[in-house]
């Protein structure tokens, strides 16, 4: 199946001159969402991970069916504050500044084989945190999925040293 087809391209958004990918459009269309997942499943399942990590929010619509499919967990990363328990914090450089991700302290275990999962590599940046917060807590990143990649912002090279796949390449 060519996911592309599901793929709906929003022109000038978030602002003038960006052609957004928007995957809702993947999501609700059940062979293709189930396609997706299941190509990154296929990928991923001599990976021999012990958990699947997501970023929100995206991530966790990705991550947490690849998860299922495995037959491994899932663990969210989520943005300062919205964690109940005890979280381990990553802080990152974006264009204009900063951000933060944050995870749950126990939530991997030392030699933890992890697989980190999102919507869409960009420049790299949210993986990167992530796959960071997975390592500050002992585990191993084994690989970094994506549905889509934007190879023109070239976040591959931020991710340098990791396995990196995506389904879809514009």
């Amino acid at each position: 199946m060519d996911l592309k087809e599901t793929i709906r391209e929003i022109p000038d958004f978030p602002k003038k001159g960006v052609s957004f990918k928007d995957i809702t459009t993947l999501l609700k269309d059940k062979e293709a969402y189930n396609c997706a997942i299941d190509t990154l499943v296929g990928y991923c399942r001599d990976k021999n991970a012990d958990i699947v990590v997501g970023p929100e929010a995206r991530g966790f619509v990705i991550g947490a069916p690849l998860a299922y499919g495995l037959g491994v967990g899932f663990v969210p990363v989520r943005k300062p504050g919205k964690l109940p328990g005890e979280t381990v914090k990553y802080e990152y450089q974006l264009e204009y500044g900063t951000d933060s991700l944050e995870i749950h302290k126990d939530a991997i275990k030392p030699g933890q084989r992890v697989i980190v999962a999102d919507d869409l590599l960009a420049t790299g940046g949210t993986a990167l945190a992530t796959a960071k917060l997975v390592e500050k807590l002992g585990g191993i990143v084994v690989g970094i999925v994506f549905i889509i990649e934007l190879t023109y912002l070239d976040g591959r090279k931020m991710l340098e040293g990791y396995d990196v796949k995506a389904s879809v390449q514009y």
